[in-house]
């Protein structure tokens, strides 16, 4: 294994640590001396690594919701690769998210609890990657239209602000999925995943008008 590999190893066991932790025990109770042994590190790694805990915890931000982001975009690319509309990719998107959240737990609750604490120091970077991955969401609701072309089914409504409707996506998605997760894990990920996607297809896909 080269320094590389090494290197990206010991960041990712440091960031699982950290993520699980602060999950359990919130971050003002988490210690760097916990983070590295559950790491199977040395406490000196996490600074060699990181300058601070609050270091640590910021590039955790940013790297799951690169993640989160990178799955999004995939999702969305291979529908539309597939020659699906609007309704099609926002699904994709939908079981992407679900997907990420069941593989990645502790950082979905870890985002949605840090939302709401603005005096954090890591608040700008939180607000950077909530922008990264709600605009991943605004790119597809902006997108070409489904089928039937610019008037078909896959057009959204005309008066819809699109980056609050992203927001409110990105929002649901997550809090669908922590409660899923906490309450309800029996249920399989193919229920979950159905319940929400006929939710917000209706919505915004434009496969729920009547009229």
């Amino acid at each position: 294994m080269d320094s590389g590999t090494r290197w990206n190893a010991t960041r990712q066991r440091l960031y699982e640590a950290a993520v699980s932790l602060v999950a359990e025990q919130g971050f003002s109770a988490t210690t760097v001396e916990e983070i590295a042994e559950r790491a199977g590190v040395a406490k000196g790694t996490v600074y060699y690594n990181f300058s601070s805990k609050t270091g640590l915890l910021e590039a955790l931000l940013r790297h799951g919701a690169g993640l989160l982001s990178a799955s999004l975009e995939r999702a969305a690319a291979d529908a539309a690769g597939r020659g699906g509309g609007r309704p099609e990719v926002l699904d994709a998107m939908i079981r992407a998210g679900l997907v990420f959240a069941d593989r990645c737990p502790a950082f979905a609750q870890l985002y949605v609890a840090e939302l709401w604490r603005t005096k954090r120091p890591w608040h700008a970077t939180l607000t950077a990657v909530r922008r990264q991955v709600v605009t991943v969401v605004e790119e597809a609701l902006r997108g070409g239209a489904g089928p039937g072309g610019p008037e078909g089914p896959g057009r959204p409504d005309e008066d819809a602000d699109v980056s609050l409707t992203a927001s409110a996506v990105v929002g649901t998605l997550l809090m669908t999925a922590l409660d899923w997760k906490t309450f309800q894990p029996e249920r399989p990920l193919e229920e979950v995943h159905g319940a929400l996607s006929r939710l917000l297809r209706g919505r915004i896909g434009g496969s729920g008008r009547s009229g």
